[in-house]
């Protein structure tokens, strides 16, 4: 079986406004398809954030999020349980999506990457590489390329620019992933990938007998 890659442009995903006003999101990918913010099993997008405010809370949701540009963000947690400056860009940053959290902007705006994964379903491995590397197999993921080109070796090979991407979901997937220029005299230092591996948690034997 053939996996179904699905390529995406950050530029060119269309931006839904928030309903209380306080910024926009890019959605990447949410699966499985068809499944809306109460039932996806993981979701990606790209939040605008305009102003400071409360984040939305997800009951059984793991999150990740990742400043991409602007000044960041304070995330803090009414319990004190979370206390985070997310103000450096490419640092990914795990919560649990139930825990109400406020975020007080640091700057005018700030642009992140939001990964939610449903905990009894999914498990994540979020990685942000700077070199060549063998991913291994995955049920499910998603690259992106934050600075720089990226060549992806896995069936078909592919070429990601900057700010482009790909995901997939329904067939485990490997990759081998180098910076474009690995083989010539052009610095590559700045070149950086947002790596997902997704693994989707299967019922043991127990769970599914009669």
């Amino acid at each position: 079986m053939v996996v179904s890659i699905h390529r995406f442009d950050i530029a060119s995903l269309p931006a839904m406004p928030w309903k209380n006003g306080g910024g926009t999101t890019r959605e990447i990918a949410c699966l499985p398809v068809g499944a809306g913010l109460d039932d996806f099993d993981w979701r990606a997008s790209i939040a605008t954030i305009d102003r400071s405010g409360p984040f939305s809370q997800f009951a059984g949701v793991d999150r990740v999020i990742m400043l991409l540009d602007g000044a960041g963000v304070r995330l803090r947690s009414g319990e004190g349980c979370i206390e985070h400056r997310l103000d450096r860009p490419h640092v990914p940053f795990a919560f649990a999506g139930d825990v109400a959290i406020d975020g007080e902007l640091l700057g005018a705006r700030s642009s992140d990457f939001n990964l939610m994964t449903r905990r009894a379903s999914v498990r994540a491995d979020v990685r942000v590489l700077d070199a060549r590397v063998s991913l291994p197999p995955a049920d499910a993921g998603l690259l992106l390329a934050l600075r720089g080109c990226w060549r992806l070796q896995g069936g078909d090979a592919q070429r990601l620019d900057a700010h482009t991407g790909l995901w997939w979901d329904g067939r485990s997937q490997g990759w081998d992933a180098s910076p474009a220029d690995t083989d010539t005299d052009i610095d590559t230092e700045a070149a950086l990938l947002l790596a997902i591996r997704l693994e989707k948690l299967h019922p043991s034997s127990d769970d599914t007998a009669p």
